[in-house]
């Protein structure tokens, strides 16, 4: 008995597993989705003249994000996620198109 309870506790696990790795692989492609979005703002705010950071439409994003979420994810925990999210896309901009130095003419 305690067998047949191990072997179905062990097909259970197995089956959240891919349902994570699936979800995992969604949230790979929205985020590689919302990277190559991200870049082409960078390259409009620098064809703008505008600075990449824009603090208030960070906190715009996460102000509407926690409005909206209905958990389980704690404010905390989504802050978390969405900042280091953001942070990334905003680090990638400025990789992407910070201004260029001139060439040492030597």
């Amino acid at each position: 008995m305690k067998k047949e309870v191990g072997s179905h506790l062990s097909r259970k696990l197995i089956k959240r597993r891919k349902e994570l790795d699936l979800i995992n692989q969604k949230l790979l492609s929205l985020l590689n989705q919302r990277l190559r979005i991200s870049l082409e703002i960078g390259k409009v705010k620098k064809e703008m003249g505008k600075k990449i950071y824009d603090a208030e439409r960070e906190k715009e994003i996460l102000d509407r994000l926690k409005r909206k979420n209905r958990g389980p994810l704690k404010e905390k925990g989504l802050e978390e996620i969405f900042a280091t999210i953001m942070k990334v896309c905003r680090q990638s901009q400025i990789h992407t198109y910070r201004p260029s130095k001139p060439k040492d003419l030597r």
